[in-house]
């Protein structure tokens, strides 16, 4: 969730607190909150969202790797790949929960009162110490959407060949999240009084998003010419 979505969180639905649990949620259920005036979810919940569902579309082409006997001689390193993605699927998901979290405080930040320096004081400070819980979330989002990334390039060398178009679809959700969760740092560094802070945060961002971008982007590339000249 981006700190710039102050009206989202001046709704009365704020004072609810976070929904027991959103990843829980059904589909339509998730969606439906997320296109409403609630403070949660937000962008930085979709996008760990989008994430799980990413590392999940490389998980399933280990899933159908295993088993097979033309794959016996890897069928131990898939099966590694497998439970490390797992390990990912379920932080991700803890994410959604995590950047509601962090977000309620924030958007309740904004309503603290402002009419002496003491009071403006003090909502700065709370702010400040928001923004920064704000900025961590997003960034671990964006860490584990790189982690899936390589996992990724793992699935496309070593799963079943009749599953790489799944491959490819995981690594473009992965992108698409990571690129996501970097909107919602920079939206919630750019309000920081603490310019060093925010400066270190934005540079760790952004070399995530040069390492990681044109990795999913050269991955996506393989499985396009794969699938337009299959094998026999």
């Amino acid at each position: 969730m981006g700190a710039a979505d102050t009206d989202r969180g001046t709704d009365a639905r704020a004072s609810a607190g976070t929904p027991p649990s959103l990843a829980a949620l059904p589909c339509d259920g998730f969606v439906e909150a997320l296109a409403s005036k609630a403070p949660v979810p937000g962008g930085g919940g979709a996008a760990a969202l989008v994430g799980a569902i990413g590392a999940a579309l490389g998980n399933m082409v280990g899933s159908l790797t295993i088993g097979k006997p033309r794959y016996a001689d890897v069928e131990q390193d898939v099966a590694l790949l497998k439970e490390q993605t797992d390990a990912l699927q379920d932080a991700l998901l803890s994410l959604v929960e995590q950047d509601a979290e962090a977000f309620l405080p924030l958007s309740r930040a904004y309503g603290l009162p402002k009419g002496n320096d003491a009071e403006r004081t003090h909502r700065t400070e709370v702010m400040e110490e928001c923004l920064c819980t704000c900025c961590a979330v997003p960034l671990q989002i964006m860490e584990k959407c790189c982690e899936a990334i390589g996992l990724h390039e793992q699935f496309a060398a070593k799963g079943a060949a009749l599953a790489i178009s799944d491959v490819g679809c995981g690594a473009v959700c992965c992108k698409a999240a990571l690129q996501a969760a970097s909107l919602n740092v920079l939206a919630n560094t750019a309000l920081m009084q603490n310019r060093s802070h925010a400066e270190e945060v934005d540079r760790e961002a952004r070399a995530l998003l040069e390492e990681y971008v044109p990795r999913a982007d050269a991955l996506f590339a393989e499985v396009s010419v794969r699938l337009a000249a299959p094998s026999a």
